[in-house]
């Protein structure tokens, strides 16, 4: 795995090379601003992009969207001091694929990295659960107007962006419901796992596979899709 470090701060970044190259983590480049990751994620292509939000010139949200209008397969992941659910919000809608914290200790960020190379998107724990209550809230907005402009439709489509419910080969298994369930509820796959009596790599798998049959690009749409089904539920009960 090769990762583009994009940070300000001189001395992190140089703990975090010798901790990656530790863990026989490939650093392909360094970047001090978001313009500058925008020319070396360009020249380096990197598998993972490690990205600060507060930087000069250009900050690491701007450069997100830059880099991934140009290179839509590159992992970016943010990492930063910053839990401000406004901060969460824009980078995932930035394109990011997942949100940690500076504070998350050695072991789990190399776990987060990995889980990013394989399309599992890493979050902080208890991100999770603010991205659902966004979502579900954008869901409920749109779901109320879908139905007061076309009510023969309703069913059809559940928030902005969104699919309807997948047909019957694309939905999810039991298990799947239960694992996105608790993930929903800002849960991590540990905890998950634990609550299950599964493994955090199981309950990646399910993770990976919920992506996949649903064609959601990331672990955010996953949980925006949650909460609108949670929504209809409500709607459709007695």
């Amino acid at each position: 795995m090769r990762v583009l470090l994009v940070d300000d701060h001189a001395l992190l970044v140089e703990g975090l090379q010798n901790l990656l190259e530790a863990h026989d983590v490939e650093v392909a480049g360094v970047a001090r601003d978001g313009r500058e990751a925008v020319v070396q994620a360009r020249k380096l292509r990197p598998d993972v992009i490690l990205m600060d939000i507060r930087m000069p010139v250009c900050d690491g949200l701007t450069a997100t969207r830059l880099i991934k209008s140009e290179l839509p397969e590159t992992k970016i992941v943010v990492l930063t001091t910053s839990a401000e659910d406004q901060d969460l919000f824009e980078a995932v809608k930035s394109g990011a694929s997942g949100y940690l914290l500076k504070s998350m200790d050695a072991e789990s960020l190399i776990e987060a990295l990995h889980d990013a190379q394989q399309d599992i998107p890493p979050f902080a724990p208890g991100l999770a659960a603010k991205l659902l209550s966004e979502f579900a809230r954008t869901a409920e907005a749109s779901s109320a107007e879908t139905l007061a402009s076309a009510p023969s439709n309703r069913g059809a489509g559940t928030a902005a962006g969104m699919p309807s419910v997948p047909p019957e080969e694309d939905t999810i298994t039991q298990r799947q419901a239960e694992v996105l369930s608790l993930v929903a509820r800002g849960l991590s796959y540990r905890e998950v796992g634990a609550k299950l009596y599964l493994s955090p790599r199981t309950i990646k798998y399910h993770m990976a596979e919920i992506m996949r049959k649903l064609h959601l690009q990331n672990r955010a749409q996953v949980l925006a899709y949650a909460g609108a089904v949670m929504l209809e539920q409500t709607e459709d009960a007695p």
